[in-house]
């Protein structure tokens, strides 16, 4: 029988008193009080309990290596990335590479597969799946429900997934950003339980007087915790983290700055540990007799550094080292279509001119704007307007189909070149934005080239980062993938753009379910009105 001995956060209680925890077959057998005081405090490992792996571009074995010298012990991983490429052997994958890594890997069954009915995916995932899914113990909850018009509308479909959560007693994640009155009540009433997409602290106060339980949002693209920290919260969630930011650290990062932000210490704590486990019924998260012998040992509640973490009684990183082996499995490429070429991206016009919607990307928002532009056409052709910062973006569909859709779209700051990804929420087809169709051609073909992944192009070259696994994810080390995005980074500020994280900024153009303006393989969409809309004002 192994002991731990040292100061420990009882979750419980919120008490802190030097204790003595035994352990047996990796489960806490016993917790003794000792009258003595130790230099380390012992924690539940950390869980954070709403991300999708697929969006820091590693796989759950690579993610793991990054993460559990952090103290993330567990996490609640929603797969709905490589749901939409690859369904269920995609869900599948998932598990089987994390299963070789010590940390816990929660799944939830991804709700939206396909995220709307207006974009090609790869997959769709029916009741009768999402049935078997979350008949699994692993399985969760019933991951976050986008389509919040479908359950609004009492959409046959979408309403039977709800049902087989209720009569499976699994939770249910939500998504409904700005939602409110009626509406919400209508939303709340269907079984969900949490959303993670507030930004102001009225949203917050309506969604939990009305019993909701709010994910505090730390991401790499969406930060909400500073300004809802006053509002008060459940959870604390990464939602999306990116590989640079994950150098720096997970949980323990998001902790430090809501207690820099004003939250208690032990509150935070709280919300990435006893929370989440007790709402989605996992069996860790508190130190106390039968539960899992996930523990970290810290310096201090202040500094937070990380020098021991132990799953299921076994010391798995010490002073930010992992101690576990990681090779990712590898898997076919996924992609279905043809080089492309400058035509591909032509949008024809008449006459000498016209006016055209233009979609208009925002820093660190999710959100898009739209305003009205007078564009020559030369040739026939509809050109861009560098000057005033308008390019052409466009969405190649990767599934078979040979479909490409194209539009205009401000705030990329591009001067000469192209970027692509085949990062591209939800269906994950390739998206492009640049100055030509030329050198948008060559950043597409540079995506196909690498199984999947980011481009930019420009007279100074071609670089990318390949991302083979589903077009999503790397098998390199976090540190790899960080510099290869690093140079892209670097690459694309020199070709004019002066957005903190541009190939972020560009996998959410495809976003169908976040306003305003958004574009799919089929056409340009307006969100607000949930249909296609006219490229040409008439």
């Amino acid at each position: 029988m192994e002991r731990i001995r040292g100061n420990l956060l009882n979750v419980s209680t919120e008490e802190i008193y030097g204790a003595e925890i035994s352990i047996e077959n990796g489960i806490v057998k016993c917790v003794k009080t000792v009258e003595e005081h130790f230099k380390s405090l012992i924690l539940p490992g950390f869980i954070d309990s709403h991300i999708h792996i697929e969006s820091s571009m590693l796989t759950p074995s690579r993610f793991a290596e990054a993460v559990v010298p952090h103290g993330t012990t567990s996490v609640v991983s929603d797969p709905h990335e490589i749901a939409n490429v690859m369904g269920i052997k995609g869900i599948n994958y998932m598990i089987n590479d994390a299963s070789s890594v010590p940390l816990k890997m929660f799944l939830t069954a991804p709700s939206c597969v396909p995220a709307t009915m207006f974009e090609t995916s790869g997959a769709v995932i029916s009741t009768e799946e999402i049935e078997l899914l979350l008949k699994n113990d692993n399985v969760v909850a019933l991951g976050e429900m986008m389509n919040f018009p479908g359950v609004l509308e009492d959409n046959p479909e979408v309403i039977d997934k709800l049902e087989v959560a209720k009569k499976l007693k699994k939770p249910i994640d939500g998504h409904a950003p700005l939602l409110s009155g009626p509406e919400l009540c209508k939303y709340i009433i269907s079984g969900i339980s949490t959303d993670h997409e507030c930004t102001n602290a009225e949203e917050v106060a309506e969604k939990r007087r009305l019993g909701m339980k709010i994910m505090l949002r730390e991401g790499s693209s969406a930060k909400n915790l500073k300004d809802l920290a006053t509002a008060g919260g459940d959870f604390i969630v990464s939602d999306d983290k990116h590989p640079d930011d994950l150098l720096n650290g997970h949980v323990d990062e998001m902790i430090k700055r809501a207690i820099e932000y004003g939250i208690d210490p032990i509150d935070a704590i709280k919300m990435v540990t006893i929370n989440p486990a007790e709402h989605y019924k996992l069996n860790n998260g508190n130190l106390i007799p039968g539960k899992a012998a996930d523990i970290i040992l810290v310096d201090n509640m202040e500094e937070l550094n990380i020098e021991k973490v132990i799953i299921d009684g076994k010391l798995v990183a010490k002073d930010g080292k992992p101690h576990f082996n990681v090779k990712p499995i590898e898997i076919p490429s996924t992609f279905k279509l043809k080089p492309k070429n400058s035509l591909d991206f032509n949008i024809k016009g008449k006459g000498s001119s016209e006016t055209v919607r233009v979609m208009e990307v925002l820093e660190g928002q999710l959100i898009t704007e739209e305003f009205l532009a007078n564009l020559k056409i030369i040739d026939g052709k509809l050109e861009t307007n560098i000057d005033k910062d308008i390019l052409k973006i466009a969405v190649v569909e990767r599934y078979g189909h040979e479909r490409v859709s194209n539009a205009f779209i401000k705030g990329f700051g591009i001067k000469d070149g192209a970027i692509a990804s085949s990062v591209a929420h939800d269906s994950h087809n390739i998206i492009t934005v640049g100055t030509n169709s030329q050198y948008m051609a060559k950043a597409v073909n540079t995506v196909l080239k690498n199984k999947g992944g980011l481009a930019a192009v420009s007279k100074e070259g071609v670089y990318s980062l390949e991302l083979p696994v589903a077009g999503l994810m790397s098998y390199k080390n976090v540190r790899n993938v960080s510099s290869d995005l690093r140079i892209l980074h670097h690459a694309v500020k020199n070709m004019g753009s002066k957005l903190q994280s541009p190939f972020m900024s560009l996998s959410f153009m495809a976003l169908l379910v976040i306003p305003k303006l958004k574009i799919s393989d089929i056409g340009l969409f307006d969100v607000e009105k949930f249909d296609f809309i006219d490229l040409i004002q008439k």
